[in-house]
């Protein structure tokens, strides 16, 4: 899911308040709702704690320790091979439900060893390639990985963005609540103009049919729904990319209607791909790569393109500037530097047998 904000690394440290529901995944759920942490993250956090109370044989948590941590861990490492980014995601996990939800700070802790992630070139599409595969996508689709490539947004940013979130008048699309509970400013791409404004036109008879059938108005951040009660209910707050049907909110049990599922656009995704036949391992996150790249090649400068992503260190922004430099030309390699003849493909020939072999 990433690194913690700050804030949450402190609120980690800090004694837990106490637990209303009876059982432990539920106190998981809650502690992880009080902290305001993603709802990705609730439920990486509340997979990696069922399987590893699982792995044991349902013993509970509160019997356990450090050895069994590192058995879990081990296993997962040496059986499953799991990523090391997995690996410390699901050490976090469980750091989590001993501190926050068990309220065991136990020496142990700070001795378990953390996987270092290997830091890997992503995959980068040419802006052909781009092009190919947007033209084999339609309708919202289209517009939503349009808008990914054009601003460098990661998915759940562009499914997460509100129609109070455009402003025409400024070309500027505001990100909130981004990676590390950040907002940040992007750019409006002038070529999308036109295709959101007939989105937000079509999403809008979507919300004024809710507000006349009486449905419940759409889930909003943190404390907002009930310092604002109507506010869920209003044009501004309404998704940019609802969903087209309503569903029941997962935490609250209310029936209202989401935004598109990153699942949805990825299975979109990926049958382009295949329709454009690329054979890179792209995904959609591939199109904030894209992005990124073809602006360091146009000549914008590094720190431009990390305020644009939302990094908080350049260095992390800098793994681009490496497919510039071993790619795309930058780098002539020595065998180009060969006489012609030894450059040119040349025939295969078949081996012949002896004659004596043959007789």
């Amino acid at each position: 899911m990433g690194s913690l904000s700050a804030s949450q690394q402190q609120q980690q440290h800090s004694p837990p308040s106490p637990l209303r529901p009876v059982k432990l995944l539920d106190q998981l759920r809650e502690r992880i709702r009080l902290l305001h942490y993603s709802r990705s993250t609730e439920q990486a956090y509340v997979h990696w704690c069922r399987a590893f109370i699982r792995f044991h044989g349902l013993r509970h948590p509160r019997d356990m320790g450090g050895a069994e941590v590192e058995a879990y861990l081990t296993h997962l490492a040496a059986d499953r091979g799991l990523a090391p980014s997995s690996h410390r995601q699901a050490l976090s996990a469980l750091l989590f439900l001993y501190g926050q939800v068990l309220g065991l700070q136990l020496p142990w802790m700070k001795d378990i060893g953390r996987p270092i992630p290997k830091r890997r070139l992503p995959v980068v599409l040419s802006p052909d390639e781009v092009s190919t595969v947007l033209q084999r996508m339609e309708g919202e689709h289209q517009l939503l990985a349009q808008l990914l490539y054009g601003t460098g947004m990661r998915i759940s940013e562009a499914l997460g963005l509100r129609v109070k979130d455009l402003d025409f008048s400024q070309g500027a699309i505001y990100v909130r609540q981004g990676k590390g509970s950040k907002d940040r400013v992007v750019m409006l791409p002038n070529s999308l103009g036109a295709a959101l404004q007939d989105q937000l036109r079509r999403v809008r008879a979507m919300w004024w049919a809710d507000v006349e059938a009486g449905q419940a108005g759409v889930e909003l951040p943190y404390a907002l729904e009930r310092k604002y009660p109507r506010a869920g209910s209003s044009w501004a707050w309404f998704w940019l990319f609802p969903q087209d049907r309503l569903s029941t909110d997962p935490r609250s049990g209310v029936i209202r209607r989401h935004h598109l599922y990153a699942e949805t656009f990825q299975r979109a995704f990926k049958r382009a791909l295949a329709a454009a036949r690329i054979s890179k391992p792209a995904t959609p996150h591939t199109l904030r790569h894209c992005f990124a790249t073809h602006l360091l090649q146009t000549g914008y400068d590094i720190r431009t393109v990390q305020e644009l992503l939302g990094h908080s260190d350049v260095a992390t922004t800098m793994i681009y500037t490496h497919v510039l430099k071993l790619g795309g030309g930058a780098v002539r390699s020595p065998v180009d530097s060969l006489p012609r003849q030894l450059r040119e493909p040349q025939p295969l020939y078949r081996l012949q047998a002896p004659a004596a072999l043959l007789h």
